[in-house]
This record gives structure tokens, C-alpha cells and sequence, in this order.
């Protein structure tokens, strides 16, 4: 059972280049142990949801929202798993995948391929991604939607032919126990928000890092929080 005990970590890194000695289990359980958390923004402490819940829609993106209405906890709309996929360089890659409308596949038949299991044995639950626009940031349309790798457009899809090179993250840690997302297809690009406004139901956007500090500004800082510490404040940070 998980309880508000904190264990002590050294140095851990994630993403580099900024070593956390931290005891933010909210981060370490996000990226280590792939527990689902609540993204809660740094500026106005409003958490990232779907647009759509529905698990059949993959062509919507992502808002700000700064209440936590019964129908988005019921649906978990309110968390993400931030989803480990390798590597690029000595870098580790995370998909940020939504729990809202997630899909436990049905069992394989025999001599089916298999999706691949989890460590109990079970088939490991389809959830929708979020992907960014390969000409992001330069358009002024959607820049990220929320969707399956075979249910995203064309346009989608990395330019290399897998639908994943889209979906793939640089998650790079504050020293105030922040995280901040660059997409590996945009480096000089962070998930931000339209025009910068950072206000409820604001629409999520790739946008320009002008700042080029991807240590974290108010603009692009995240606050993983586990569910049974959603309603703990944005700033507070367990040292």
C-alpha cells in the first residue's frame, strides 16, 4: 500500500541534465513504477485532461482545467502514465499516455501475436497517446491530439515511417520537483499552451522554447501528483 512515507533517493536522474536529490515519490512513481498522476501546471495550478474521454476519439487534444468535475475523475480523464520507450543517445524517451478510455485487449487465441503482457501475465492495456503534429510548432492549428498510433492521420505519424517517432519525450526534471516535456521530433520546441495563455480550458500546444530553459519556466513546468494527493498544492514539494 502506498502511504505519504518518503524514501530517500540519491541523485536520481531522469532525462538529465538537472540531478534531483529528491523525495518527490509523485515523480519517481510516475517514471519508474508507471503509476498514473495528475499533471498540474506550475502557473495556476490547473491539472492537463483529453479534451475527448472517450476511448474511441483520437483526434482531439489536450486542455487546461482548473476543476476536477465528477465525470473527468470517473472517467480518470485527471491522469496520465508517463510511460517509459526507450532510449535516444543516453537520453530515456516516455510516452505521455492517458488513463481516460484505456482498453485491456481481449486474450490472444493460439498462434496469435501477442501485444506483449505485463509482469502479472496480463495483456498490457491499449492507451491513447499524446501525439504531435509533424509540422509543429509552425502550424496555428492543433498541435497535439490525444490518440492510438493506427488511429492518428497521416501527418501524425513520425516521418520515418513509425507512428511512434511522434509520440516519444524527453521528460526533463526541475530542481523544485517539476517535470518538463520536449518532443523528440521538435527539440527546440516544449508542450506549452496556445498564445501562452495559461487559463482554464487554455488549449495544449507544442510551442517555441524562446527561453531555452529546459530546466522548467512557469510556461512548461508540470507537477506530477499521485491520485491520492491531487488536492495537494502545485508548489508543495516533499524535501
Amino acid at each position: 500500500m502506498y502511504t505519504q512515507e518518503r524514501t530517500t533517493m540519491s541523485n536520481l536522474v531522469v532525462g538529465g541534465p538537472v540531478a534531483v536529490n529528491s523525495y518527490d515519490n509523485a515523480i519517481v512513481a510516475a517514471l519508474v513504477e508507471n503509476r498514473p498522476v495528475m499533471l498540474v501546471h506550475a502557473f495556476n495550478g490547473g491539472f492537463l485532461r483529453p479534451v475527448e474521454l472517450k476511448d474511441s476519439v483520437h483526434d482531439k487534444g489536450v486542455k487546461l482545467s482548473t476543476a476536477l468535475d465528477s465525470a473527468t475523475k470517473e472517467a480518470q480523464g485527471h491522469l496520465w502514465y508517463i510511460t517509459p520507450a526507450g532510449f535516444f543517445g543516453q537520453r530515456p524517451l516516455y510516452f505521455i499516455e492517458s488513463a481516460a478510455g484505456q482498453v485491456t485487449p481481449k486474450p490472444t487465441g493460439a498462434g496469435q501475436a501477442d501485444a506483449g503482457r505485463g509482469d502479472d501475465g496480463a495483456p498490457k492495456p491499449q492507451r491513447r497517446r499524446i501525439t504531435v503534429h509533424q509540422k509543429a510548432p509552425e502550424g496555428t492549428a492543433d498541435t497535439v491530439q490525444v490518440g492510438l498510433p493506427d488511429k492518428v492521420g497521416d501527418l501524425w505519424r513520425g516521418k520515418n515511417g513509425a507512428p511512434e517517432d511522434t509520440q516519444l519525450w524527453v521528460v526533463t526534471l526541475t530542481p523544485w520537483g517539476g517535470i518538463t516535456f520536449v518532443p523528440i521530433t521538435h527539440p527546440d520546441a516544449i508542450l506549452g499552451f496556445k498564445d501562452h495563455a495559461v487559463a482554464a480550458d487554455s488549449e495544449v500546444r507544442v510551442t517555441y522554447n524562446w527561453g531555452g530553459d529546459f530546466t522548467g519556466t512557469v510556461i512548461n513546468t508540470f507537477y506530477p501528483r499521485l491520485p491520492n494527493e491531487w488536492n495537494v498544492p502545485y508548489h508543495h514539494v516533499f524535501t
